[in-house]
């Protein structure tokens, strides 16, 4: 199982080098998606827990947390 996560987190890492066309708000949503995802399997896979769980969660606030920091960066946040 850990072996299976250890493989989903360096696949999901090395995804979000192939985004290169995208605005930042969106670049760094599915950057932070990505890595929020793989970040939430990990630490499902270590608690023992859902990995399905962690992948969702992660990658919801990853996606939020990159989305609004490029966006804010950029400075088109109202």
């Amino acid at each position: 199982m850990r072996k299976a996560a250890a493989i989903l987190t360096v696949a999901a890492l090395l995804g979000t080098s192939a985004c290169s066309n995208l605005d930042n708000t969106t670049q760094g949503a599915l950057s932070g998606a990505a890595i929020g995802g793989a970040v939430g399997i990990a630490a499902t896979a270590i608690a023992g827990t859902s990995l399905v769980t962690g992948a969702i969660v992660g990658g919801a606030v990853g996606a939020a947390a990159g989305a609004y920091t490029n966006c804010q960066k950029d400075g088109k946040c109202n």
